[in-house]
């Protein structure tokens, strides 16, 4: 017979991992929290997936408060114009999105059912999104499937976007939800529809997809500024950096890069952007850097944030042997090199730089000249 206090205390301990990103899966998360709690927790201890969202979806209203129903609407709002992109595919919206149990850092998931990936991915193309397609191995009940999943880096308004494909056969089938083991809940296009008028009656809805989508562009800018202003606060060593503070450094870099690539945005960004972790986590600002802007700009962009300190340890012949060969494979290797030399020498006393406002306004006109 399980222990109400400590079942509760796990699924609360669970909810805290996931929610904070620490754990994405309910199975390992409900055990990594029963150690805590308990030890060596009995099976009848541990809760269920469903309890553990429940926890989660508490934490979520508690700690982002309305802002989370405002970011729920424009994740739907979102969906519903991946879906009407990917009307021929016969799209699903399944998961969070659908029945609200969002929380900061959630994605949107959707069912496709096609007898060609590249049909799907030649759609995406057309509609301007980037995506990596991802095939995985699952053993389950003694039996290996492959599921193909499209993930976009980055859609109309910023979010990640999971597409898994299935055969067209499948459009009918009853999947069944890892949450509450029951038939899984999933809205077409119409029924989307319907859920977000109902939502908000006598809405326009065309009218409030076109001004979310608006929205999304300048949020992004204004998220690039809101990390940048702080680093003129983040002072660093003089003997690495004599030029001064982290902010002053970043627009040196950014100056050197427009210098070297001129057309090229996603590099353009990274050179700009490559620091902003130093004002969140100092002691480890590429991975609050890289935390802080997923889903914001595109994965080649993130890539090089990602890896420009590793490209420094690789000039300097100072990186492991495997760690190179990895570096060594990404088509961006050369760009993470050339991003490497620019970061080194943005790191001059007194050279001239433009304002944040003056920078940022400039790569946004570069998107509205394409």
């Amino acid at each position: 017979m399980s222990d109400p206090r400590i079942r509760r205390e796990i699924a609360l301990r669970a909810a805290q991992l996931m929610y904070s990103r620490q754990e994405k899966e309910y199975f390992t998360a409900k055990r990594k929290a029963g150690r805590m709690v308990a030890g060596s927790p009995r099976p009848s201890d541990l809760p269920s997936n469903r309890e553990i969202r429940d926890e989660i979806l508490i934490l979520a209203e508690m700690i982002e408060g309305d802002g989370r129903k405002r970011g729920l609407r424009r994740m739907r709002l979102e969906a519903l114009r991946v879906m009407r992109g990917l009307a021929r595919f016969r799209p699903r919206l399944i998961g969070s999105v659908l029945t609200g149990h969002v929380r900061s850092g959630s994605d949107i998931d959707i069912h496709v059912f096609a007898d060609s990936v590249p049909a799907v991915t030649g759609t995406l193309e057309e509609m301007g999104l980037e995506f990596r397609v991802e095939r995985k191995r699952v053993l389950k009940h003694d039996e290996e499937r492959v599921f193909t999943h499209v993930h976009v880096e980055k859609g109309p308004g910023g979010h990640e976007v999971e597409l898994t494909v299935y055969g067209a056969d499948k459009v009918s089938y009853p999947f069944r939800s890892s949450i509450t083991g029951k038939t899984m809940e999933r809205a077409t296009v119409e029924e989307l529809e319907k859920l977000l008028r109902e939502e908000e009656p006598g809405c326009d809805l065309e009218g409030e997809m076109a001004e979310a989508e608006v929205a999304a562009g300048l949020e992004v800018w204004e998220l690039f500024r809101s990390l940048l202003v702080p680093l003129e606060g983040v002072k660093q060593n003089p003997k690495f950096h004599p030029e001064g503070d982290a902010l002053y450094h970043s627009l040196q870099v950014f100056e050197r890069a427009r210098e070297a690539r001129p057309w090229d945005e996603e590099f353009l960004l990274a050179a700009l952007l490559h620091d902003v972790g130093k004002a969140i986590d100092p002691a480890d600002h590429v991975r609050a850097g890289v935390e802080a802007l997923r889903g914001a700009v595109t994965a080649r962009t993130l890539f090089l944030i990602e890896h420009h300190m590793e490209a420094h340890e690789y000039r300097a012949r100072t990186l492991g042997a495997r760690a190179r060969r990895r570096l060594e494979a990404s088509e961006d290797f050369e760009d993470l090199m050339l991003l490497s030399e620019m970061d080194e020498a943005g790191r001059v006393v007194g050279a001239r730089v433009g304002s944040v406002e003056e920078v940022l306004e400039w790569l946004k006109g570069m998107g509205e000249d394409r």
